[in-house]
């Protein structure tokens, strides 16, 4: 016995050495990976010595003596800082994350592959203008250098995820950000999802279901019945959606369709204190950490630039040089179209084209699967464009059977010169040079706002398609592939200005649910006769919900408590505490309050059970609260009060009786989760952003290490953007934010700001892994400035880069 326990004794001192010396050896590979930043280093690739000054926040402040130098230098500090991100960003353009993760990023591999991204941005390459293609090959350049760096050093393979994960490091090619631009292209794009969404609406309550979307998109007042542009199209089964599941928490940061956001808003000279324009701009994207964006500072020979950069992209998305200051957002533009396409009977490599049976356009590629065979997949498309089985997740309810859905998008060029185009925006000296230069963007179409001395303008700028005035749906529906009438008469670039009235400036969402935002937006900037650049910062930050100010007065106006008190503790009483709270509460959806927790999971409730007898299992893929729906039902807008009847049930119950039930389900959901005393609620409770770590964020314990989560305020409609999930056990939790806020005063420039949502490394270990984000969680900001000297004095280190002879 003695014995046994000797041995037993021994094997456990034995783990405990072998852990602890894991630890060790897994803590020494890691930090190896954590770069010197006042390193000097022989490089190939420059003509003469270049600084990398990095700020207290790890901004690198980069000069060199030719532009070429300097686009080697940016290259080289994002691979120092983000070598995975920019890695797992070309996987995911070039459709190898399956290499990475498995079967479950199948799905997005198979997809980029159809969209032909990376195909296609090589091929863009050769379009892109001279001084483009120098930058992407300098660029280029400095990341491969600092492979070589990681190689010849045994830095740790330069990042940990590369320890983690099975992932070779190739060398960087200019078609690799071309691609990466791509891929961005595909996400901010929601046209096509739209569509469908429109489309299984019709099919599930031909008379009523596009009452959802009322007033949203730029479909035309009326449009026709899917089932009469398909006969005998309908809902297929949950069994009948192709493929697998993707595995949305390896590959869902970057999707195709899934949409991007940005709030852009200028103030000209004369409606400012300090005289001088101001401009700001916030980039919404997924909560990631690192963030997708990082900040630099570029001293290129046209003067220096400042602002956000995302790794593996030479160039300075919103930011400010000497003279100009510019901010990015998406533009309404309807740029696709999913076109059905019938296939011959017998026959699947043919389909009905104009003037009859057409054979596709075929190739195949293999995918490699981690762990599991090669895959092979057969690429096809029509005259229409690609066959893309997986874009959407209904996209299967809507293609009838014997048919398959092809993509118009105006992102899938070959010549595509929208890189250059922003290089172009990024050197010039005033608003009119910068607008000539966005004349060449192609894919995605952007409102972009600029700021000079002379004034503030807005542009709108992209490919956008021209449709037949008798197309079948306008491009609000898909549309049978074989109609001449439904083909685009072609792509056309649109380059026009937008008005500024009284000096001013906004561009944000202009359809869809979203659309208050953007009066919410100009109320704030129309409300102030003088600007200043903390009253600009006051409305990036702006948490009012003006969906709850349209809502709640309308929709509970029969329901307020005006009778004696309920008895503690009974759902009555809670139903009662909830409805003064909401009664008193002024729409700001503040992390501290139980108010916009109460009206969250009120107003999801109330859709959901609008809609859930009508639309099945359509309703599930409602996320997004509709407000112009819920406005039009309450008010019985064109008859749309019948929403309020459940169709199962022998009474017909009204709006006053759902929106009671609704409350009540809220109530007692969030009670379960909270427990009973309302006032105890917190909406930081429930809305989080948890910034997480695409590559680690989910094995183990890992994710506590990496993952940042942290409570914060907003939300889907207010102007700081925080969009929920909207489902699952965290509907409340926010999928979306904004990444990067800048604000740029052309008065006083080296006052204006910006900040990131995490921090500037992408290592896990270093202290700028997350040094950002507390700011960013309190709405404040740090110093964006040109001054060089500035720059000098607060380094937290300067890398020397040498020619190497």
């Amino acid at each position: 016995m003695l014995t046994l326990f000797r041995w037993l004794l021994r094997l456990t001192i034995g783990l405990i050495v072998l852990g602890i010396a894991a630890v060790i050896l897994a803590w020494y590979f890691s930090i190896r990976s954590l770069p010197d930043y006042n390193a000097t280093l022989q490089v190939q690739g420059i003509s003469a010595p270049v600084e990398i000054v990095r700020s207290t926040e790890n901004v690198p402040h980069i000069f060199g003596q030719t532009d070429e130098d300097v686009f080697f230098a940016l290259g080289l500090a994002h691979a120092q800082d983000r070598l995975f991100q920019m890695t797992l960003l070309r996987r995911a353009a070039q459709g190898r994350l399956s290499e990475v993760y498995g079967a479950g990023a199948f799905p997005a591999d198979d997809l980029a592959r159809r969209l032909e991204l990376y195909r296609n941005a090589t091929a863009s390459l050769e379009s892109q203008d001279q001084a483009t293609q120098a930058a992407l090959r300098a660029y280029a350049d400095g990341v491969n250098q600092w492979i070589e760096q990681v190689n010849k050093g045994a830095l740790g393979r330069g990042a940990p995820e590369f320890f983690v994960l099975p992932q070779d490091i190739a060398y960087w090619q200019p078609a690799d950000s071309l691609a990466i631009l791509k891929l961005l292209a595909a996400v901010t794009s929601n046209s096509a999802a739209e569509e469908i969404l429109r489309a299984r609406l019709s099919l599930t309550w031909p008379e009523r279901g596009t009452d959802l979307l009322v007033g949203e998109g730029n479909a035309p007042a009326i449009l026709p019945r899917y089932a009469d542009l398909f006969p005998g199209a309908r809902l297929a089964p949950p069994e009948a959606r192709e493929g697998p599941a993707p595995d949305r928490d390896a590959t869902d940061f970057l999707r195709p369709g899934s949409g991007l956001g940005a709030n852009g808003f200028a103030a000209a000279a004369d409606r400012t204190a300090a005289g001088g324009a101001l401009l700001a701009n916030d980039q919404q994207a997924p909560l990631l950490a690192p963030s997708l964006y990082y900040l630099a500072r570029l001293q290129l020979t046209s003067g220096g630039v400042i602002g956000a950069t995302i790794p593996g992209l030479p160039v300075v998305f919103s930011g400010r040089n000497p003279q100009l200051a510019w901010g990015i957002a998406p533009a309404a533009v309807d740029d696709a179209d999913i076109a059905i396409e019938e296939i011959q009977p017998g026959r699947t490599d043919r389909y009905r084209g104009a003037d009859g049976w057409t054979e596709f356009t075929t190739r195949r590629e293999v995918i490699r699967v981690l762990d599991e065979p090669n895959r092979a997949i057969t690429l096809r498309s029509s005259r229409n464009g690609p066959l893309v089985p997986l874009l959407d997740p209904g996209l299967a309810d809507v293609t009838p059977m014997g048919h398959v859905a092809a993509l118009r998008w105006t992102g899938l060029s070959g010549t595509d010169t929208t890189l250059s185009a922003l290089i172009g925006m990024m050197r010039a000296t005033d608003a009119d040079s910068a607008a000539t230069a966005l004349g060449r963007v192609v894919a995605p179409a952007m409102a972009v706002t600029l700021a000079d001395g002379d004034g503030i303008r807005q542009v709108t700028v992209g490919a956008v398609p021209q449709r037949a005035a008798n197309h079948p749906t306008g491009g609000a529906m898909p549309v049978p592939g074989w109609l001449a009438e439904g083909e685009w008469q072609g792509v056309v670039p649109l380059s026009q200005d937008s008005p500024t009235t009284d000096g001013l400036a906004f561009a944000t969402e202009e359809r869809g649910p979203l659309a208050l935002r953007r009066a919410r937006l100009s109320h704030l900037l129309k409300d102030r006769e003088v600007h200043s650049r903390d009253s600009f910062i006051a409305a990036q930050l702006d948490v009012v919900s003006p969906a709850a100010r349209a809502l709640l007065p309308l929709v509970g106006a029969d329901l307020w408590f005006t009778g004696e008190p309920a008895a503690p503790g009974t759902p009555e009483r809670q139903r009662q505490d909830a409805q003064n709270l909401l009664a008193e509460w002024d729409g700001a959806m503040s992390e501290h309050l139980p108010e916009p927790l109460i009206y969250a999971a009120w107003m999801g409730a109330l859709q959901d059970r609008l809609i859930r007898d009508e639309l099945g299992p359509v309703a599930d893929d409602i996320r997004v609260l509709h407000p112009g729906f819920v406005d039009s039902v309450f008010r019985n807008r064109g008859g749309a009060g019948a929403w309020c009847d459940i169709v199962q049930s022998a009474p017909v119950e009204d709006c006053t009786t759902i929106a009671r039930q609704a409350l009540d389900r809220a109530i007692l959901d969030l009670t379960q989760r909270y427990g009973p005393d309302v006032t105890s609620w917190r909406w930081g409770d429930a809305h989080q952003a948890r910034h997480v770590h695409p590559g680690l964020g989910r094995i183990g314990g890992l994710g506590w290490i990496v993952n940042l989560p942290q409570a914060i305020s907003g939300g889907t409609f207010t102007l700081s953007h925080t969009a929920m999930l909207g489902t699952g056990p965290n509907p409340f939790e926010a999928e979306t934010g904004p990444g990067y806020r800048g604000v740029y005063d052309l008065a006083d420039p080296d006052s204006s700001v910006f900040i990131i949502s995490t921090g500037q490394s992408g290592h896990p270990l270093s202290r700028h892994y997350d040094d950002l984000a507390g700011l960013w969680r309190r709405g404040e900001y740090i110093g964006m400035s040109l001054d060089p000297q500035l720059a000098r004095a607060a380094a937290t280190g300067i890398t020397t880069l040498q020619p190497a002879p």
